[in-house]
């Protein structure tokens, strides 16, 4: 749970949405996060895009809103990963202050449905809105304390991206349209967290069959240009 954003409908004190978005920006994986905005003496913190679920909205509805309302990102595929239901994850001392002064229920138990995605950053230019002060890309190893429970469902939206990342092809969510194989390794090995070695990663992605070789090198670097690919699967 995160800022409470202008809406249009009664929201559930109980019941919100948290949005884990990784992007690469070919050096390092990110994940999106706000700072919230504050009022008075109250401390900013950082936290996950995120809101109170409305009573008539389901809850991928409810996503896809509050991702817009905060960050002015939309057309972006979220999947639910998991639910966080401890009874005590909005009992902090920092939190309830923030939360006296934008809820009307600050003692409510609050049950969050979390929603990760992977984006092209080149693609998406996110831009605070409504209760978010600011919006940032983060590097995921270098996520500040964050409101709530928020670094644990970073946490778990990152084990759950490398189990995924094992058995699909769920890199040409993250790269360019166009991109090269030192970039492919580069992104495997940061959310594998392994460093491994050049030739054998690039016999077994030729032996996967799952990129397009390009008549195309990279323009505007100070080296040897390197051979462009794209992922077969992608449709750009």
């Amino acid at each position: 749970m995160a800022n409470s954003a202008h809406i249009e409908g009664t929201p559930n004190p109980n019941v919100s949405i948290d949005c884990v978005v990784f992007g690469f920006d070919n050096e390092k994986l990110k994940v999106l996060l706000i700072e919230q905005k504050n009022k008075g003496s109250i401390n900013a913190q950082f936290a996950l895009p995120g809101d109170l679920v409305l009573e008539d909205e389901d809850l991928y509805q409810s996503a896809t809103r509050i991702l817009k309302e905060l960050t002015d990102l939309e057309g972006i595929y979220l999947k639910q990963f998991k639910t966080f239901g401890d009874p005590n994850r909005v009992r902090d001392v920092k939190d309830q202050e923030w939360l006296r002064t934008f809820r009307e229920d600050p003692e409510a138990r609050v049950i969050t449905v979390a929603y990760y995605s992977l984006v092209k950053m080149e693609d998406y230019i996110p831009q605070a809105a409504s209760l978010a002060g600011k919006v940032i890309w983060q590097n995921v190893d270098e996520v500040p304390q964050l409101a709530f429970d928020h670094n644990q469902i970073v946490n778990e939206a990152l084990d759950r991206l490398r189990e995924e990342f094992e058995y699909k092809n769920v890199g040409y969510e993250l790269l360019p349209k166009k991109f090269t194989l030192s970039m492919l390794q580069k992104l495997h090995e940061i959310i594998l967290g392994i460093e491994l070695d050049k030739r054998n990663f690039r016999k077994k992605i030729k032996k996967s069959d799952v990129l397009i070789p390009l008549e195309e090198k990279q323009s505007g670097v100070d080296h040897k240009p390197a051979q462009l690919f794209r992922y077969k699967s992608s449709t750009r």
